[in-house]
């Protein structure tokens, strides 16, 4: 028998556990809504006659593109050649070497015929010492800067420091970005002059075609895992991120594409060193904005415009979303004044809330709720309808949002051509809530009680 005072604690922890998925899938159910309306509207309106009218015109901003490299032999050539087919009027492309120990450097100094120059660098934004500085001759847009070690947010700090436009579009170096990705994110600028930053849905090249530096064919990768992650993208971006604007409390832009002003980054001293430099950058960002009363917006674009590459084993995936996991918890602790703070508006009432009981404080709810159903069900506390209505909450409701994603990314304009891939996405979607999604809570979990650890972590990576 269970003592009834511990009998009572576990059917507490029931309770919480199931408001927690009640407000989860809930509110993943109004950002559908959200995204369907986005999709809709880019699925029937011509974007691209307007997006193409801009070039003609002189209503653009230009763009500085800043990727920090750190041991990215492997996809930095293609990423930069990427990048140099964007269709866009003028621009620049700095990559930040950030004192890479392969030949990352090597290998972009032999593809580019790069030759050592010497430029003007504002000291606006403390980063660690810059040591050569490279141009191409024939690529004018293409400068590259060889740095001491600082990590990430040392380096966009010093490509900040040497860009010379309005606009900085930060990028992680091993991805692949849309021709018309720019384009994207002016048109919303030029839409809503309140914008501070535009991110974009992100794709996974893993099992896709590339050729000639180019994301030829969009095709699923035979690895489960891989697999998995595609849902988890799709899920992540087109209702995640999309859903926050439509209440205008996004708080977290994806460090492999995301435009900012730059001005208001300066203002703000750049990105500061953590694990979470992207979810940072921006809470600061609104946080200016909030205290000086400035009235802005962030939006997401609800439109796969980067393609990067995912862990393709369990220990790099792993390792990755430890990381993950600490930069938020560490990030949500740094500004921990916003919390229900009536100052800063719908970001400080309901997003940051939101962000730490829902998120970060997720994996620990999910856990010791389902760990007080199996005591109390093999006890003979609950009935076996309780378990059911759990189970329906916890793992058919992901299924549901599994598929439904799926329709949203066949509305998108990166469909995969081949229907015997959404066959095999399907088939995964029954499997990810039970074997996919526990990994990860485990893992988060413990990630949860280790958010002080400021350890990397790398992941292992695929030539392109």
């Amino acid at each position: 028998m269970l003592v009834p005072t511990f009998v009572l604690l576990l059917e507490q922890l029931q309770y919480v556990y199931l408001f927690y998925l009640i407000i989860i899938n809930s509110t993943t159910t109004l950002m559908t809504w959200v995204t369907i309306k986005q999709i809709l509207l880019n699925y029937f309106f011509d974007t691209q006659s307007f997006l193409y009218q801009v070039l003609k015109t002189e209503a653009y901003l230009p763009i500085s593109i800043i990727a920090p490299a750190f041991n990215e032999q492997e996809t930095i050539v293609t990423s930069i050649y990427s990048l140099l087919k964007l269709d866009y009027k003028e621009y620049e492309i700095i990559i930040v070497n950030d004192g890479s120990k392969d030949e990352t450097l090597h290998r972009i100094i032999k593809h580019f015929n790069l030759h050592q120059t010497s430029l003007p660098v504002e000291s606006k934004l403390k980063h660690k010492s810059i040591r050569n500085i490279y141009r191409s001759d024939e690529h004018h847009n293409l400068i590259v800067i060889d740095k001491e070690n600082g990590g990430k947010s040392d380096a966009l700090n010093a490509g900040i420091n040497l860009s010379n436009y309005p606009l900085i579009c930060c990028v992680d170096a091993d991805t692949i970005l849309e021709k018309d990705a720019l384009l994207q994110g002016l048109r919303k600028f030029m839409q809503d002059r309140r914008l501070i930053a535009v991110g974009g849905a992100m794709g996974i090249t893993n099992g896709s075609i590339i050729r000639e530096h180019t994301l030829v064919e969009k095709k699923l990768s035979n690895n489960v895992l891989e697999g998995f992650q595609v849902l988890e993208y799709l899920r992540g971006f087109f209702i995640g991120r999309v859903g926050w604007q439509g209440s205008n409390g996004l708080i977290l832009i994806s460090g492999a594409f995301g435009i900012f002003k730059k001005d208001i980054v300066l203002k703000i001293g750049g990105y500061r060193h953590a694990l979470g430099e992207d979810f940072d950058l921006l809470i600061r960002m609104r946080r200016y904005c909030y205290e000086n009363k400035i009235e802005h917006r962030v939006t997401s674009i609800a439109k796969i415009l980067c393609w990067t590459q995912s862990p393709s084993d369990y220990t790099s995936l792993l390792k990755q979303r430890n990381r993950w996991h600490r930069g938020l918890l560490e990030t949500l602790y740094h500004h921990k004044k916003l919390f229900f703070n009536p100052k800063y508006g719908v970001v400080g009432m309901v997003s940051f809330p939101y962000f730490l009981f829902i998120e970060a404080l997720g994996p620990i709810i999910t856990f010791m709720g389902i760990l007080s159903i199996m005591i109390l069900y093999a006890f003979e506390v609950v009935t076996p309808y309780t378990v059911i209505i759990f189970f329906l909450l916890e793992f058919v409701w992901g299924i549901l949002f599994n598929i439904f994603t799926l329709y949203l990314d066949i509305f998108s304009t990166h469909p995969y051509k081949s229907s015997w891939s959404y066959i095999k996405l399907i088939f995964l979607s029954f499997l990810e809530p039970f074997i996919y999604k526990p990994i990860l809570k485990a893992e988060l979990f413990m990630a949860t009680f280790n958010f002080m650890n400021t350890n990397w972590g790398e992941i292992k990576r695929k030539e392109l």
